[in-house]
């Protein structure tokens, strides 16, 4: 079958006319598509980074409250022990002179020079160590 040049240019006409019109609108409404599905991913990272970003500050929320809580523990169990030292050293001057004793001669062997003044009141200056090195 020989098809002549003027039947092939009008077979290329039809073919052009027909085909150039569809690909001029089906290009703008492939980008169309793109963009849209760009945005929709863009707005699902977007969501799950808020989430992410949502669940790491509850973490440091519980994580704080945590730590608070210790730290109440821990003070209350220091001020336990506070008052029961204290309520033992109420009415125990023969020990808490042995502790100041204690520590005069702990600043001792430190090299620590300590000179004790005696005072009406029977209380002692607690000056030492200013002027004498």
């Amino acid at each position: 079958m020989y098809i002549s040049n003027s039947t092939k240019a009008i077979l290329s006409a039809i073919i052009a006319i027909t085909i150039l019109p569809a690909i001029l609108y089906i290009i703008p409404q492939y980008n169309v598509y793109t963009q849209r599905l760009q945005g929709e991913a863009e707005l699902q990272r977007a969501e799950s980074n808020r989430r992410i970003a949502i669940e790491e500050a509850k973490a440091k929320k519980e994580s704080a409250q945590s730590l608070a809580e210790a730290e109440i523990i821990r003070a209350e169990g220091v001020a336990k022990a506070n008052k029961i030292i204290g309520d033992s050293l109420k009415h125990n001057e023969g020990y808490l002179r042995y502790l100041y004793i204690q520590s005069l001669s702990e600043a001792e062997t430190k090299g620590n020079k300590v000179i004790y003044i005696p005072t009406e009141a029977g209380l002692p200056i607690l000056e030492s160590g200013r002027g004498l090195r």
